[in-house]
């Protein structure tokens, strides 16, 4: 599963909103390799499945994820964090052994 905390999903609906998206568009989050720990979050709206892909509603958002990095991603919850020294979305990830310093890159 993947978990949507209020913060986000209040972020997401406004964004949404703002770029008049449909219904149709959900969150896609993705793993790809990279960053200064080796595997970096990647997230961006979507309107199209794609084979393999998991697919998952907390909080009133959708969001998908392929198999592959849903492996890293399970239990994961999506946040956001607003405000001078906010980080806007990030990943709060059990499976992370450790994250960079600026929190965009995590290793298992």
């Amino acid at each position: 599963m993947l978990f949507v905390a209020d913060s986000a999903k209040d972020k997401i609906v406004e964004i949404k909103d703002s770029e008049k998206l449909s219904n149709d568009y959900f969150v896609r989050v993705s793993v790809t390799s990279g960053g200064c720990s080796g595997l970096t979050y990647k997230m961006d709206f979507d309107n199209e499945n794609q084979p393999n892909d998991q697919v998952f509603e907390d909080n009133g958002v959708k969001v998908v994820t392929d198999l592959k990095s849903f492996l890293y991603l399970c239990n994961t919850t999506l946040e956001f964090s607003g405000g001078l020294n906010g980080k806007g979305f990030y990943f709060n990830n059990p499976n992370a052994s450790r994250e960079c310093g600026c929190g965009e890159s995590f290793a298992v």
